[in-house]
């Protein structure tokens, strides 16, 4: 006998589950139109591929998600896109979100099918795809994609896998419903899981109060090496954590995750869908769906499909608006109130109560706390709720947030026990919301920290770099200059001029050479009033005048180069400057040109 351990707290509700299994799995009617919600699991929201107006199949797929975590949405019958809109979806805040809306042509056309025979033929990355494309996520908690539930790390092996179908909250039924009517599918879908996990045990968890479950459980393991077991009634033993501890002994370490410890669950709905995606080529397009409560005539489970509207359904089960008080989405425990019946139902969706006033009445006013401890007796998680409750009426969320809050795994048994009537959990959800608020703006504000710096450092390298180049320009002119100068001093000094400019150089020097020969055997007056004779041009002069103009003139080039980096309103100027020293360069070459002239026409001293 397989050796079963207990967890902390808990407690025994009235489980009203009677109502709902004394009929037979049913299978909706076909709505005249449906609502498939883009948000249906963790992640982000899947983006339309279709366009109003299209006609699509059963099974076709509609929305998409190419980045990111999330999974697909697929046409649950074939039809025509009638709008892509905000409708109402089920969800504590009752806002609304986007809906593909599918008008039904009452054909109910599947699209081609690619069923498997022997996925063992395939690889793990192949069935995990198939799993994916399916759009399955899982169906009995938040959502979160199954596919990249199954891609564990290699660091966490899997040594047990466990299929949850204790199903502890009260008046909720699908679980049961399909384990008693689709125990094959059930199976089925879990050796495919098994396969890719490859875990030492695997373990179908199921409460003693479902009976015909567990005998049709057993029966479809048999010659299988899958474990059928029985555990106590107690809620809320359905919850992950807690099953793990029950099946295993082992805890979830605060803020871990049941891979942790080696240990994986998986929900009833989510094998019956992974069956299906392999051996069939389904996607997940319908779900077991519990409708009870005593404003109903005939509670019972349907098979609806996803997107189908609750109050069809209602309609379905006999619904006596008269006694109609409130309508829950969930269980009386960790469920929520509608506040329309034209929500659609979704991949997560597994009851809806019709209740009536005295069924679930509303709770009476909050009274102040009288410190009794019952709150931390039934709390499975062995938290403190008085402190929680504290610190998050009071808004110290740090406090809460170390006193382990996001441990809370929201079960309402707190709230089910005080005598206070105090809404503990309602707290706990609102602490929980803004701390995750504060989180995403600090998140954002580091952001925003890290681009400013980011650009800070961008414009204090552009700025050095700029200045090595403005630096490496004026050395360069400099080594110019330099060059120039030595040039033509080894050029006059040699007699060989290396290139024109050299060879222009040593003709002046000779030129000046001779002028000062000349001069000494006949002086000549420097006034042509008093001798009589042309002033004859100082061509030293005239060559330090042309290289002190084109030494300006490099200047003023570098300057306007760098002026039309720095200051596009400086250019006009210093282009007006550079063009006059442009004219000074050439004023003066002409000057030195017939200097030269005049020279060459003199004759030689002999």
């Amino acid at each position: 006998m397989t050796q079963l351990w207990d967890f902390s707290g808990g407690i025994h509700p009235p489980e009203n589950k009677h109502q709902s299994t004394s009929r037979p799995l049913r299978r909706a009617s076909l709505p005249e139109w449906l609502a498939l919600p883009l948000q249906q699991h963790i992640g982000e929201p899947a983006e339309v591929v279709v366009e109003v107006g299209q006609r699509v199949l059963k099974g076709q797929k509609i929305a998409d998600v190419t980045t990111g975590m999330g999974v697909p949405v697929h046409a649950s019958t074939s039809g025509t896109i009638e709008a892509i809109e905000h409708r109402p979806v089920p969800h504590p805040s009752g806002m609304d979100d986007w809906c593909v809306v599918l008008k039904a042509d009452g054909q109910d056309e599947w699209c081609e099918l690619d069923p498997v025979s022997n996925y063992k033929q395939l690889e793990r990355d192949q069935v995990l795809a198939r799993i994916r494309d399916a759009g399955i996520s899982g169906m009995g908690g938040a959502g979160f994609p199954t596919d990249i539930k199954l891609r564990t790390p290699r660091d966490r092996k899997v040594e047990t896998l466990i299929l949850n179908g204790a199903e502890c909250e009260p008046y909720i039924t699908a679980d049961d419903m399909t384990m008693r009517e689709q125990a094959s599918e059930v199976v089925a879908g879990m050796e495919v899981m098994a396969w890719i996990l490859r875990p030492a045990r695997c373990v179908i968890a199921i409460e003693d109060n479902k009976p015909e479950a567990i005998a049709a459980m057993r029966a479809a393991v048999e010659n299988t090496q899958i474990e059928v077991v029985a555990i106590p009634t107690k809620y809320p033993s359905g919850g992950e954590k807690q099953l793990i501890e029950i099946l295993t002994g082992m805890e979830v370490p605060s803020g871990g995750i049941p891979a942790d410890i080696g240990v994986m669950c998986q929900n009833i709905g989510t094998a019956v869908a992974v069956s299906r995606a392999v051996f069939k080529g389904q996607p997940l397009i319908s779900r077991v769906m519990t409708i009870t409560g005593d404003a109903v005539q005939e509670p019972c489970n349907f098979e609806a499909l996803i997107g189908t509207p609750v109050s069809n359904l209602l309609q379905e089960a006999g619904l006596d608006t008269g006694k109609l008080d409130r309508l829950v989405q969930g269980g009386p425990m960790m469920g929520f109130t509608l506040t329309t019946d034209a929500v659609p139902v979704t991949k997560t969706s597994n009851c809806v109560i019709a209740a009536t006033a005295s069924e679930l009445p509303p709770p009476p006013p909050e009274q102040p706390c009288i410190r009794c401890g019952q709150c931390a007796e039934v709390c499975p998680m062995e938290l403190l709720p008085q402190q929680l409750f504290w610190y998050s009426k009071s808004t110290e969320f740090e406090k809460a947030e170390h006193l382990n809050l996001f441990d809370c795994i929201e079960c309402g048994a707190c709230s089910y026990v005080c005598p206070s009537s105090i809404p503990l959990v309602q707290y706990y959800r609102f602490a929980k919301g803004e701390i995750r608020q504060q989180q995403a703006e600090q998140l954002k504000a580091d952001r925003a920290r890290e681009r400013f710096e980011a650009r800070q450092a961008r414009l204090e390298r552009e700025k050095q770099e700029k200045e090595e180049r403005r630096k490496e320009r004026a050395r360069a002119a400099a080594e110019a200059q330099e060059k120039k100068k030595a040039e033509a001093q080894k050029a006059a000094k040699e007699g060989d001029a290396s290139d024109e400019r050299s060879a222009k150089a040593a003709l002046v020097e000779q030129a000046l050479a001779r002028k000062k020969a000349k001069a000494e055997q006949a002086p000549a007056s420097s006034d042509q009033g008093e001798s009589g004779q042309v002033e004859k041009p100082d061509i030293e002069a005239l060559e330090k005048q042309l290289a002190q103009a084109e030494g300006k003139l490099a200047t003023m080039e570098g300057m306007l180069e760098e002026g039309r980096e720095q200051q596009a309103d400086n250019v006009e100027k210093l282009e007006r400057a550079v063009a006059k020293n442009h004219d000074r360069v050439k004023r003066a070459k002409e000057t030195l040109e017939k200097a030269r002239e005049q020279l060459s026409n003199e004759p030689t001293a002999g």
